[in-house]
């Protein structure tokens, strides 16, 4: 016995250039099944077709020069970020090493 459930799903690209493109999505699950004597089921092939009631719209869209320059003030906050941590780790290690030096305990 072999089974196809398909599904449908009509959908609508809207480019920035107003350009509209109307298509459909689709899937498809395909399940089989021996069937001998002795199993219930009927032995064939079934198409179950299921067609979404709802449009599905991709409207593409140009992101604003203030999102630009929001991302960039992160880009650059996160270096400086990074920097002043790796900057603190490496005077404190260098000042417990100079301590130990002038200790007489390194090795």
């Amino acid at each position: 016995m072999y089974q196809y459930f398909l599904k449908v799903v009509p959908t609508q690209y809207k480019y920035l250039n107003g350009t509209v493109l109307e298509t459909n999505q689709f899937s498809v699950t395909q399940h089989e099944r021996q069937i001998s004597a002795g199993m219930q089921g009927l032995p064939g092939l079934f198409f179950t077709y299921e067609i979404s009631p709802m449009l599905v719209i991709y409207t593409q869209r140009s992101k604003s020069i203030l999102h630009f320059l929001t991302g960039v003030c992160a880009i650059v906050g996160g270096i400086f970020t990074v920097a002043g941590m790796l900057d603190s780790a490496i005077y404190s290690a260098e000042k417990t090493l100079k301590k130990k030096v002038e200790l007489g305990k390194t090795s």
